[in-house]
């Protein structure tokens, strides 16, 4: 898959949000949230079938999720450990994690470490 852009990814987030919407509900909503116009909207829905991860149907424009939240956010964080951290999950972590915690955060953390061993 391709990476997404910003733009891209905010057109995803109602597809994952609520499944279906035809490009015109998509165009105002977005037009609402980021002060986007109509032709802006389409052209990225366009973009995003292109790269293959929107399905766009007729009749009505409707437009469809074709990869997952999880799928895109695995990505990105992969290619993140890669260009910043030379792909190195612990450098990562280690950068990640030299912020202050809070205590439920830390339990959090300790509870997702045991359920991956």
């Amino acid at each position: 898959m391709e990476r997404l852009f910003e733009s891209e990814l905010r057109v995803m987030e109602p597809l994952w949000d609520e499944g279906e919407l035809s490009a015109g509900q998509l165009a105002k909503k977005l037009a609402a949230s980021c002060g986007w116009n109509r032709n802006t909207t389409y052209t990225v829905i366009k973009k995003l079938v292109d790269k293959g991860v929107v399905e766009r149907r007729d009749p009505g424009f409707v437009c469809r999720a074709l990869v997952s939240r999880e799928q895109v956010q695995r990505q990105e964080t992969r290619g993140l450990i890669s260009r910043l951290f030379g792909g190195s999950r612990t450098a990562f972590m280690s950068a990640f994690l030299s912020e202050e915690l809070t205590e439920d955060e830390a339990r959090q953390l300790r509870e997702l470490v045991e359920k991956l061993r």
